[in-house]
């Protein structure tokens, strides 16, 4: 298994969402190290949230599944049931089709960084509760839709 120079990977700080929900993600810095180390049945990110930032909007999977362990700064996990404070090691999972709309806040003055694992599915859907946003993934790529189907 080769060794992932962290260093080396140009962070991403562009995000796929069309406007205007690209807004509560600004701030929002990715560095991907399952494509990094060739991973195709997962994949690996450490996340940074700038004070201010979210890690998506409230989503659910219909095929993947996720999870997140917190590394450092402090962030709220906003699902479904309500708001749950994370700290440093504080680890939460999603699993597919749960229909469990969930994201992470940057509430506080400072960053935040986290470790997010996730299923590689060749289809996907994932569902915005929220908002008008359907995200597909299938043999033409990924995309973001209105939830009635009509591109963005």
């Amino acid at each position: 298994m080769p060794k992932v120079d962290l260093s080396r990977i140009t962070p991403r700080t562009a995000t796929g969402y069309p406007a205007p929900y690209d807004r509560e993600v600004t701030g929002r810095t990715q560095l991907n190290i399952g494509d990094a180390g060739g991973l195709t049945q997962f994949g690996v990110k450490i996340i940074e949230l700038a004070p201010g930032a979210w890690s998506s909007h409230r989503h659910w999977h219909e095929q993947e599944d996720e999870f997140v362990m917190l590394l450092s700064g402090e962030l709220i996990m906003v699902e479904d049931e309500g708001e749950i404070r994370l700290m440093p090691g504080d680890c939460a999972t999603h699993k597919a089709g749960s229909g469990n709309g969930h994201h992470l806040q940057n509430r506080t003055a400072a960053p935040a960084r986290f470790l997010v694992v996730g299923t590689r599915s060749p289809h996907e859907r994932a569902h915005y509760p929220e908002i008008d946003l359907l995200a597909v993934k299938d043999a033409d790529g990924m995309r973001f839709l209105h939830k009635d189907g009509t591109p963005y």
